[in-house]
């Protein structure tokens, strides 16, 4: 489904995609950035808000910088008519970020899936046995995190008058933490 998006919106997408700037006034700096007041910029991000657009704006924190080294996907084989109330269960731990419910495959029944954080592995694996304990799911797998491949925000607006609408495709180059891998990079797309 394409969503046709106003000029001012695009200009906020655009002005806010890439983050706030490290500012005392991070909205002032956004608006102008948009070429709009202060004050409509907080109107449209509430607008957005009240509409269900916008979940929240919050600060993203590099985990692995502040002592917290050991990271999991966690996958959950979950019985379908408990999927709600264990994943609720799930994504109430503190130490999990991501809480996810994706279909199955033939050879993969696993269907929640939790990111879960803590200062080194033995900690992660502490943190799903309780979850297990509480949820009284026994049956699920850990997929340790080797290393991070990407970790940028999607592009949605590029700064390119053919962009009328909204388009989650990655448009900027991959950020790969390993420059020796050998994933290939993205080229740039236009809309």
């Amino acid at each position: 489904m394409e969503y046709q998006i106003s000029d001012i919106d695009k200009r906020i997408l655009a002005a806010l995609q890439g983050g706030f700037a490290r500012s005392q006034t991070p909205y002032k700096d956004a608006a102008k950035q948009a070429g709009i007041p202060t004050e409509q910029l907080l109107a449209v991000l509430k607008d957005w808000k009240d509409h269900g657009k916008l979940r929240r704006i919050g600060s993203i924190v590099h985990h692995e910088k502040v002592g917290f080294s050991g990271g999991a996907m966690v996958a959950w084989l979950v019985d379908p008519e408990h999927v709600e109330r264990v994943g609720t269960t799930l994504a109430g731990f503190k130490e999990v970020s991501h809480a996810y419910e994706r279909r199955t495959a033939e050879n993969w029944p696993y269907n929640v899936y939790t990111m879960v954080h803590g200062t080194d592995m033995q900690a992660v694996k502490k943190t799903v046995e309780r979850m297990s304990e509480t949820s009284a799911v026994s049956d699920y797998r850990i997929l340790n995190t080797e290393r991070e491949l990407k970790k940028v925000p999607p592009t949605y607006i590029m700064n390119d008058p053919r962009c009328t609408m909204l388009d989650a495709r990655t448009s900027r180059n991959s950020s790969i933490e390993n420059p020796g891998s050998s994933i290939e990079k993205e080229e740039e797309q236009v809309c």
